[in-house]
């Protein structure tokens, strides 16, 4: 096994070099671990004495690939054969640091929310805490201290080919459809997510979604596992302050936090404190601006219907944004929601997945940008007599076919929503 290994005695092929890869590279560096190549088909300039000149030889040959989660399906299906040597940076992270106390969240929607909620939580009751992984920081960039917490979000493409994780606290929040077309099927993007319970022990935790329990017990898992109850974090929610944590779309995640808050021991009182001085993610069912009788609500993280539906579900008055590249096998089901929708917006190269999904179920305009949207929208709401209207941005879909990535839409649009408010309104 590699944590019983000399690391100065192994080889090592770094295969790709985003943030994750580049962190590698620095880590091998500090630790004076030699043997080890690099490939990037894209950065061709970082590291380049490291540069592997025969990639198929270097796949090979080396004892250990160091994949980066950023990699094409297509990349990942050439890869398959080299399955057994194929690990990641979070990998190292615990073979190589001993004493840590490691809480790993996973799940579809609400991982970096949830990670940064614990992390706030376990700051203001002075608890040594670092956060990275999958929401910004690569995870061996953290300067870790003897006995701190380390709050990892893990994405899938991370757990996917990850052998070594052990976390004291594993979290998964929930699993819908996403990433299909890069796990192939519904069975290997679960499979990805149960890793975080796989090694651990009969002293550490999983906290499991109640919907996911079946799964969780047909599995050998020998950890302590604890079913979050919402009624328990709704309780003490009326002394929540926080307008945006006090949303019902946050509560399922929230009795997460909340249920993961009593197992260290944190009192009510304090876990309210902290609670309420939280500040929430861009992007996710931000409300950004309000303006008369208009709110504007950036929620363009929300990449599959499954998160857009949350919106919708906490929204009324709603003109409603949507669209991009949709997920396969991804469905908008409006049972529940469509009274909350006064009229949609389709946007994007898409717009046929889309106006097929909700024609003659709600009324919809095609706009194919937001600075179209937008204009449309305020020629609507000045035909409106209600006393509120949301403007929402939830496209249900990712947005690479118009944007670099869901950040640059959400920007956008609030880019465009200030200006066109001041224009209109």
């Amino acid at each position: 096994m590699l944590s019983t290994l000399n690391f100065k005695e192994l080889s090592f092929l770094v295969y790709g070099l985003g943030l994750s890869g580049q962190s590698v590279v620095k880590f091998f560096k500090k630790n004076k671990i030699k043997k080890f190549e690099v490939w990037d088909d894209k950065q061709k300039k970082l590291f380049k004495n490291k540069r592997t000149k025969n990639l198929n030889k270097a796949l090979k040959n080396v004892d250990f690939i160091v994949l980066s989660p950023g990699i094409s399906f297509i990349e990942k299906k050439n890869l398959i054969k080299f399955e057994k040597k194929i690990i990641t940076d979070i990998d190292f992270l615990f073979l190589t640091n001993k004493n840590f106390k490691s809480i790993v969240v996973t799940g579809t929607n609400g991982k970096s929310t949830t990670c940064k909620l614990i992390s706030h939580l376990l700051k203001k009751n002075k608890i040594e805490v670092l956060i990275g992984g999958n929401i910004g920081t690569p995870i061996l960039d953290l300067k870790i201290k003897k006995n701190s917490y380390v709050v990892i979000e893990a994405s899938s493409f991370q757990l996917s080919h990850s052998k070594f994780i052990r976390p004291d606290y594993a979290i998964l929040l929930n699993i819908t459809n996403d990433h299909l077309d890069w796990h192939g099927n519904m069975s290997n993007y679960i499979n990805s997510k149960l890793k975080i319970f796989a090694l651990q022990k009969k002293n550490q935790f999983s906290l499991v979604n109640k919907k996911l329990k079946k799964i969780f017990k047909k599995r050998d898992f020998v950890s302590r596992l604890v079913i979050p109850k919402q009624k328990n974090y709704k309780k003490i929610k009326y002394k929540i302050k926080n307008n945006y944590l006090k949303l019902s779309v946050n509560d399922e995640n929230m009795s997460f936090v909340y249920t993961f808050s009593k197992l260290l021991k944190i009192s009510n009182k304090n876990f309210i404190a902290a609670i309420n001085s939280f500040v929430g993610l861009s992007h996710r069912y931000e409300v950004f601006l309000k303006k008369k009788n208009i709110i504007f609500i950036n929620d363009s993280k929300a990449t599959s219907f499954e998160s857009t539906k949350l919106a919708l579900s906490n929204s009324k008055n709603v003109y409603w944004i949507l669209g991009g590249l949709p997920k396969k096998n991804d469905k908008i089901v409006l049972s529940g929601v469509r009274k909350n929708i006064i009229k949609s917006y389709l946007i994007g190269k898409n717009i046929e997945f889309f106006k097929k999904q909700i024609q003659n179920k709600i009324s919809f305009s095609i706009t194919n940008n937001l600075k179209r949207t937008l204009i449309e929208i305020f020629k609507d709401i000045k035909l409106s007599r209600l006393e509120k209207n949301i403007i929402l941005l939830s496209p249900a879909a990712a947005s690479y076919d118009q944007f670099m990535n869901f950040e640059k839409r959400g920007e956008e649009f609030k880019k465009l929503s200030k200006f066109y408010a001041r224009k209109f309104i």
